[in-house]
């Protein structure tokens, strides 16, 4: 509630308003307590009252019990009594409702609420993961060769689909990119299906949150109140964790510095914010109070809300400047340590011992201390909790349909969009270099075909004229036969008349027996010599 242009908080014991100043609310601020003990109705009180001063808020609503800010308080005697030990008629105090878009990560209670995998980066990713330092760097390699070659990242099929094309053409990356091993990349495939399951895949996706479109305000003025629903994201607290550190560092890279402003441009309240710091590895967490550090001087103000404070790292706990602690139990040693370290975070107030008000304080009751305008801590007082304008718990879910609906940004991030990224530039590109390859196996089929038919019809003309030139031969052959037949045949005759009448002109000087022995020697003798001349 605001009060001379301050944030009425409470009210000491005895009845002095304590305030949290709003050039202050940027300093950041913890509530901490017990199961029960109250820090929801703060969460509330302060929420509201940096809606009236128009300053966007977003609340991660673990419990489902913030949605009733859209709806008016009701009235009852134990709020009478509240009311008027508060002395809040005065003051101006009424039940009301505030304006509220809800947000979730599933899509189901709320506008869906997406990032890229581009945005989220390997870092965040590999700790959704659970990757080891091997697989993390692999990431990166991945999230590298995208951006060499301009491919987008938005979901999780255009991350899976990018890590198998790495790991199939490994050889070829290795270059430039060092070895990737197959099956670390298997391992990180099989971790992104397992998140998948878990519902991831809604929430890598287009469109992405434009994380301007929180600082808005309601047509009455009064700063926008963003409600993550997390009933159900808080069942993986990897994923819960991993989205609020997301946005952080998305606020941190997209706001411009400011410095100091009279009021912050925006305030983030994260709920069970011990999930944020869980087993995160040293890199992540220097991001973490790198980021908590310096957001101040964008306008932004984080106020964690945790049971205890030792579940905030030192690093960042030393960044609170506003603390509101509600009810501790020490019930063994620990305990008492953690009582004494969430009092020893107080600047002491003599009037009473701190650690001993913390295990005192009832529902609703806080020890608190704020900035004053110089900037140090006040003294620690024990107060007591404004109550709220708006209505206590959650609403039902026709109230959160029509809520839904009703916000401009329903029709800008309800759809969602799957634009042309590194599934379908991988897809088309797998098509071509089928189709290119399928053309080459063809290409060689047919010239292995030719080179057969080709081979076929030499060999099929070689055994032609093989069988031309037999032939030719045989032909030859036969014709010279012949041509010797013949003219042994006109040789025989010719010849052998010769020499039958010279042998007889010989052998008739002997008489008429040496001129027939000569006849028939003179023709035997020529035709031998005729036979003899053919056969060379």
């Amino acid at each position: 509630m605001l009060k001379d242009g301050k944030i009425w908080i409470a009210n000491t014991e005895d009845g002095k308003n304590v305030f949290l100043l709003p050039k202050m609310a940027n300093r950041h601020g913890l509530v901490a307590g017990a199961t029960g003990t109250g820090k929801t109705v703060t969460l509330k009180v302060l929420a509201e009252s940096f809606s009236d001063m128009g300053v966007p808020v977003f609340l991660a609503d673990v419990k489902g019990d913030l949605s009733g800010m859209v709806c008016e308080g009701t009235d009852s005697e134990d709020m009478q009594k509240r009311i008027q030990k508060f002395g809040l008629a005065e003051a101006g105090f009424k039940y009301q409702k505030y304006p509220a878009t809800f947000w979730d990560v599933f899509g189901e209670k709320g506008i869906p609420l997406r990032t890229t995998v581009s945005e989220m980066g390997p870092l965040l990713l590999s700790r959704i993961l659970g990757l080891n330092d091997l697989q993390r760097d692999i990431l990166s390699i991945a999230f590298k060769i995208a951006d060499d070659n301009n491919l987008l990242l938005i979901d999780t099929k255009d991350l899976k689909v990018m890590l198998n094309y790495i790991s199939e053409n490994n050889k070829e990356f290795a270059a430039d990119y060092g070895n990737i091993s197959k099956v670390s990349v298997a391992a990180i495939v099989r971790a992104i299906v397992s998140l998948e399951i878990a519902g991831a895949d809604k929430f890598f996706f287009e469109p992405a949150l434009n994380i301007r479109d929180w600082f808005t305000t309601g047509s009455d003025g009064k700063g926008m109140i963003n409600i993550l629903d997390s009933t159900s994201l808080i069942n993986n607290g990897t994923l819960y964790a991993t989205f609020l550190l997301w946005m952080l560092s998305e606020l941190f890279e997209t706001l411009p510095e400011v410095g100091d402003l009279d009021k912050p441009k925006m305030v983030f309240f994260f709920d069970e914010a011990h999930l944020l710091f869980a087993d995160t590895p040293k890199l992540l967490m220097d991001k973490i109070e790198q980021v908590v550090k310096l957001i101040r001087s964008k306008g932004v103000g984080i106020y964690f809300v945790t049971q205890n404070p030792r579940d905030i790292p030192d690093g960042v706990l030393a960044q609170l400047g506003n603390k509101i602690q509600h009810a501790l139990h020490a019930y063994t040693p620990a305990d008492m340590k953690a009582v004494k370290a969430a009092a020893d975070s107080f600047r002491e107030n003599p009037a009473f011992k701190t650690a001993d008000v913390i295990q005192e304080l009832g529902t609703g009751e806080a020890v608190c201390s704020f900035l004053s305008e110089d900037g140090t801590p006040t003294v620690c007082e024990k107060v007591k909790i404004l109550p709220p304008q708006s209505k206590f718990g959650g609403i039902d879910d026709s109230v959160r349909e029509k809520e839904i609906k009703g916000s401009m940004l329903y029709s800008k991030y309800y759809e969602p969009e799957d634009p042309d990224s590194a599934y379908e530039f991988l897809e088309r590109k797998g098509l071509a270099d089928a189709e290119e390859a399928a053309k080459l196996k063809a290409e060689a089929e047919a010239a292995k075909a030719k080179e057969k038919e080709e081979a076929a019809a030499a060999k099929a003309k070689e055994k032609e004229e093989a069988a031309a030139a037999k032939k030719k031969e045989r032909e030859e052959a036969a014709a010279e036969r012949k041509r010797k037949q013949t003219a042994k045949t006109i040789g025989n005759s010719v010849v052998g008349t010769v020499g039958r009448e010279v042998g007889k002109t010989v052998g008739g000087k002997f008489g008429k027996f040496g001129k027939t022995l000569g006849g028939n020697l003179g023709a035997s003798l020529g035709r031998g010599i005729l036979s003899t001349l053919f056969k060379s």
